[in-house]
């Protein structure tokens, strides 16, 4: 019989066969290739092919990122968040032990430049207690020990914090996991019966079966669900992260961070010294004019009209313009961004920050305009859906990807 497309060859007991794999993931990025592999600990023998249509896994949030290994300080006690990233971390240094990727614990300070902050520095400190993290609070002189040339009223210091190379956990996770990995493949059309299986179609005109999809597609994910018939509760809204590269990288040791606005889920300007050496500088948050615009002259319409169209974007704009605001001037304006950095690092000097690559992040926008503060992970008939993981999915993908695992596993034994 033909089926939309894709041809299902049945048996007299009505159970349809010629599966192509058992789980269909998409995409590649490190929460999908986590899943793969998380998978194939727990249920060996189990098929599972994975679709990213670039060319290769880690191309957008996974490695469009600062490589930092977060503590799990800021997230709410538990919360998915804080409880993943906590374990998540200490996983991730160990995956990275095994393997030979690079890595290393540095921990971080995070400062408090104005009285104002202060309050919500103390607020850090015991959240981080209730998380289980080794908090370190420290006064002017003594971040002066850790960081010469950053100034503040007081900081508090995560030594858990570390650094690593995400794009080469996410390839080696792809590379243990034993699953069929198909690069270029992107989803036109996803088709699902509850009582027969999933097929999607690539844009190159393949049909790929499964028995249950698997949707980890980051800036998409709420996309891949709607096609698969499934309502998101949220829609995903892009925000563009830019970064400087700091040329006299002598001036940062470690990470230095500002203290966050707790309204917000973005961390603010911050201070990153990477794997490689080099010390990035950002970033800060600014609507995105595409899924993937990584920059102001990346402009696609169908897309804004999408996201325009979400009730909960306007009410969002409404609640945080003035943040907006501030977002943006630093973004038209290097001079502005500078000033946000001479906060933490007096010494910085215009011509010292180089621009260096953007990354977006995939931020889940309630209809009523709130900001989804935690991972967010749905289920449909066949379906298990991944609809917000931005950061520290990065960190935490080691176990979001045995929960996500687990749910598909949970659905694979009642077929």
């Amino acid at each position: 019989m033909h089926y939309r497309g894709w041809e299902v060859v049945q048996v007299r007991e009505g159970r349809a066969i010629g599966y192509d794999c058992d789980v269909l993931v998409i995409g590649g990025g490190i929460v999908g290739l986590s899943t793969a592999h998380a998978i194939a600990r727990a249920a060996p023998g189990t098929r599972v092919t994975v679709l990213e249509k670039e060319p290769g896994p880690a191309r957008h949030q996974t490695g469009r990122n600062s490589g930092v290994i977060h503590s799990g300080i800021y997230y709410r006690p538990g919360s998915l968040k804080a409880e993943y990233a906590v374990r998540g971390a200490a996983e991730m240094i160990k995956f990275c032990a095994e393997y030979g990727i690079p890595h290393a614990v540095t921990g971080k300070l995070i400062v408090a430049t104005d009285r104002a902050e202060l309050p919500r520095l103390h607020a850090l400190v015991q959240r981080g207690r209730e998380n289980g993290i080794p908090v370190r609070e420290l006064g002017p002189t003594q971040i002066s020990e850790y960081e010469p040339e950053v100034r503040g009223l007081a900081a508090i210091h995560v030594r858990t914090t570390g650094i690593c190379d995400f794009t080469a956990v996410a390839r080696q996770l792809g590379e243990a996991s034993g699953a069929e990995i198909r690069y270029g493949a992107e989803i036109v059309q996803v088709d699902r019966r509850p009582e027969q299986g999933v097929a999607v179609r690539t844009a190159r005109g393949d049909v790929v079966r499964g028995r249950v999809l698997v949707n980890c597609a980051g800036l998409y994910c709420d996309e891949i669900a709607r096609l698969t018939g499934d309502e998101p509760e949220a829609r995903i809204v892009p925000f563009r992260g830019e970064y400087y590269e700091l040329a006299r990288p002598e001036l940062v040791r470690g990470l230095v961070y500002p203290v966050p606005d707790p309204a917000f889920p973005f961390l603010g300007v911050h201070l990153t010294r990477g794997i490689d050496g080099g010390v990035h500088i950002g970033p800060n948050a600014v609507p995105a004019l595409a899924r993937e615009g990584y920059g102001w002259g990346v402009v696609r319409p169908r897309e804004v009209a999408a996201t325009a169209a979400w009730p909960g974007v306007w009410r969002m704009g409404r609640q945080h313009w003035r943040y907006g605001l501030g977002e943006l001037r630093r973004s038209w304006s290097k001079g502005a961004f500078v000033d946000a950095v001479r906060r933490l690092l007096p010494a910085v000097e215009e011509e010292d920050l180089v621009p260096a690559a953007a990354g977006v992040r995939a931020q889940a926008v309630l209809r009523d305009g709130g900001l989804v503060d935690d991972f967010l992970i749905r289920e449909g008939a066949r379906a298990v859906h991944v609809l917000n993981a931005p950061s520290p999915a990065a960190t935490a993908s080691l176990p979001i990807g045995r929960e996500v695992a687990r749910r598909a596993l949970g659905v694979l034994e009642v077929l």
